[in-house]
């Protein structure tokens, strides 16, 4: 039997918390997975990447959770489905109310870091969650948006993604429609930052010549160094650097290392039988990350090295300056990351990492917590 740490070992953190930096991760996929396991985050959990207790010990005090569904929740269902995720968040927060706060605001972020709780914020994954209507995006906002990504995989009816721009898939035109134009305007006006991680170019620019205020990449990776469809290309980068805003490091093995994609497909090809079954159990989408459990061992010898993350992060920094790099993990949202990189516990091991290529104490501030708070602010005014 797993002997789990008592919730009573996360109040001793609380003091320390205090006293550490601001460490922000961006996009933590979490509350998608805990619907399935149902499990109670204020615990040490034996599987996935985050739990109240792994945040307190790798210092990490803030995170943006990521409200995801896939494009099989289409109109009817992804409002819902979205409440459903922040329900769940609010719940958390209810059940230790001592320990964390959903924060709205720069203001109330650095408030309840000083108070040593963990500040818990939410951003939405995907446009088609507010189905067509601003006023599932009013009630979205009132509920604590910080960030909405325009688009998933799947485009929208006023925005196309990355994938469909690509593939030419599901796509009813390329970049923003009007309604588009005055999703990013309303946006804009109430403060919440405009995400552009998962959308297509053309959208992407569209976006920068709407927004009149700093747009941030939640999550995703240099595209000269893995050519992902996912992956921002060299001009992005800096027309995001540009605008004022920030590109927030993806961890996932696939968008770091180009080969890893060939090295998985033969992984789950081998255990296709066993991830069938889990495929009925967790869905498609979570089913990976627990076949990884079930052969850690070789699920391990395919990870990417930690390097090949501090690559992407320097090899940004170089270009468009250290003030537009920080992290957006997107823990529990794939199944597999850098070596080392297990859960939100191994946080000093990125930081070391970056101190072992010269990083001093004000760049690894930035980047784990100051550019957040920075574009959030800018947001806001």
């Amino acid at each position: 039997m797993k002997k789990f740490l008592p919730v009573a070992l996360l109040f001793s953190f609380s003091s320390i918390m205090a006293q550490q930096r601001l460490l922000v991760d961006t996009h933590n996929d979490v509350f998608s997975f805990q619907l399935v396991t149902k499990a109670d985050l204020g615990k040490l959990q034996p599987v996935g990447n985050f739990d109240l207790i792994r945040a307190a010990k790798g210092g990490l005090n803030a995170q943006v959770f990521s409200i995801w569904c896939g494009e099989d929740y289409g109109k009817g269902k992804g409002f819902a489905h979205a409440n459903r995720e922040i329900d769940s968040l609010y719940a958390l927060i209810a059940r230790y109310p001592d320990k964390m706060a959903l924060v709205k605001s720069p203001q109330e972020l650095k408030k309840v870091h000083q108070q040593g709780r963990f500040a818990a914020m939410i951003g939405v994954e995907g446009g088609h969650m507010i189905e067509d209507r601003m006023d599932y995006l009013d009630s979205l906002i009132k509920r604590g948006l910080v960030y909405l990504t325009l688009t998933w995989n799947n485009s929208t009816s006023w925005a196309s993604s990355a994938r469909d721009e690509t593939t030419g898939k599901g796509m009813r035109q390329a970049g923003l429609n009007e309604l588009g134009k005055q999703i990013v305007k309303t946006l804009n006006k109430n403060g919440v930052l405009v995400d552009v991680s998962h959308a297509g170019e053309r959208t992407f620019y569209d976006v920068l010549a709407t927004s009149t205020k700093p747009v941030i990449a939640s999550h995703s990776n240099a595209y000269a160094l893995t050519p992902h469809r996912r992956n921002l290309k060299d001009e992005q980068l800096k027309a995001l650097a540009k605008n004022g805003g920030v590109v927030f490091v993806n961890f996932y093995s696939g968008f770091l290392d180009s080969s890893y994609d060939h090295r998985v497909q033969d992984f789950l090809q081998l255990h296709k039988k066993e991830l069938d079954s889990l495929n009925n159990i967790y869905t498609k989408d979570f089913a990976p990350t627990m076949l990884n459990v079930m052969y850690k061992k070789e699920a391990d010898q395919i990870r990417p090295p930690l390097s090949a993350l501090v690559k992407h992060i320097d090899y940004m920094v170089k270009l468009i300056g250290v003030d537009h790099v920080g992290i957006g993990s997107d823990f529990d949202g794939s199944e597999s990351f850098p070596a080392g990189m297990d859960s939100v516990a191994d946080y000093p091991k990125l930081e070391t990492a970056l101190k072992n290529i010269g990083y001093k104490k004000e760049w690894i501030d930035k980047i784990f917590g100051g550019n957040f708070v920075r574009v959030w602010e800018a947001s806001k005014k």
